[in-house]
């Protein structure tokens, strides 16, 4: 996937960057660290490049009326972010769901949404209800359910450093939420090893 950098941004994110190398202590000039500052710049926009995308635009390109009414899973969605508290990564998947209504979606265009909300700032809690709202609004379905599983590197690497943890966040709408066999089915089907 190519990625268009923004010159401006990478020289002002690139002297942020020399400067965070030197307050830490460490000789910038040395030949590992020469062109690292550059490197972080557009490693930066890169993983924060979902502010620059819109999701429900995204779904927008590929709704199609079709008259199928059963539960649509896209599960093992995998995910990269980072925390918006450490700016450390977080990573795992998303499991999505909807029910039709009368208009489906072209199966691409979720992960593509999953993608642009967690290349931003986030937590995992707000990327959740994110997907969620962005499916609901622009399909209007009869419900839809996400489920995201991730590590947060936050908890590993520093605080408690909880090496195997495992944080999970869900967010229903519609029959998701008010009717426990559809909900049990989604969960059944996303634990469900079927490939």
């Amino acid at each position: 996937m190519n990625y268009e950098y923004d010159d401006k941004i990478t020289e002002s994110l690139k002297r942020n960057y020399e400067k965070v190398i030197d307050e830490l202590g460490e000789d910038r000039n040395r030949e590992g660290l020469l062109k690292t500052p550059e490197r972080v710049a557009k490693s930066m926009q890169f993983l924060t490049q979902g502010y620059k995308q819109d999701p429900d635009a995204i779904m927008g390109q590929a709704i199609f009326h079709e008259e199928y009414s059963e539960m649509v899973i896209v599960k093992d969605i995998e995910l990269y972010s980072l925390c918006e508290h450490h700016m450390l990564p977080f990573f795992g998947k998303a499991h999505v769901a909807y029910i039709p209504d009368g208009k489906i979606v072209g199966l691409s265009k979720i992960p593509r949404v999953v993608d642009a909300f967690s290349r931003r700032l986030q937590v995992q809690e707000r990327l959740t209800l994110e997907i969620r709202d962005c499916i609901q609004r622009t399909l209007n379905p009869k419900g839809v359910a996400v489920v995201i599983e991730a590590a947060h590197m936050c908890m590993q690497m520093r605080g408690v450093q909880k090496q195997n943890s495992v944080t999970t966040s869900s967010a229903f709408t519609g029959i998701f939420m008010t009717n426990e066999s559809t909900r049990k089915e989604f969960i059944n089907l996303v634990q469900a090893k079927l490939h």
